[in-house]
């Protein structure tokens, strides 16, 4: 089995050396074995771990969400997973709503503006302090 000290495993993984310091405080990720010198050593196990955490993160689970997602991992019942997963889909799709409306917004503003004359005209700053003259 391969031994990653604690920078390798880093860079493999595609994440800071603190981020991993963090999961294992954390309890994401199991404490690494250390060596006669003290230094951590990593098998690939926590590579593996470490990168699902990534790649989990990477598309938007909040670490509360990877791990349950890991400790559904261990089950055989995926159907709660597939739940889990639906349910950060509907999060996402209400957040690119929420942006698509703020989007259409800012483009009527800008719009609006013609981009030169008085401050108290723009209806850009207008929107902001709540100013409807």
């Amino acid at each position: 089995m391969t031994r990653y000290s604690i920078g390798d495993l880093a860079q493999r993984a595609g994440v800071a050396i603190d981020t991993i310091r963090y999961y294992e405080r954390d309890g994401l990720l199991a404490p690494a074995e250390r060596s006669a010198a003290g230094y951590r050593r990593y098998d690939d196990t926590g590579l593996k771990r470490l990168t699902f955490i990534r790649r989990a993160k990477a598309l938007g689970f909040s670490l509360e969400d990877i791990r349950g997602l890991l400790a559904l991992s261990e089950q055989a019942d995926i159907a709660e997973v597939r739940r889990t997963a639906q349910g950060k889909l509907a999060d996402i799709e209400q957040r690119i709503a929420e942006l698509e409306r703020i989007r259409a917004g800012l483009r009527a503003l800008i719009a609006a503006c013609p981009g030169h004359g008085r401050a108290e005209a723009c209806p850009i700053l207008n929107a902001l302090t709540g100013d409807a003259s």
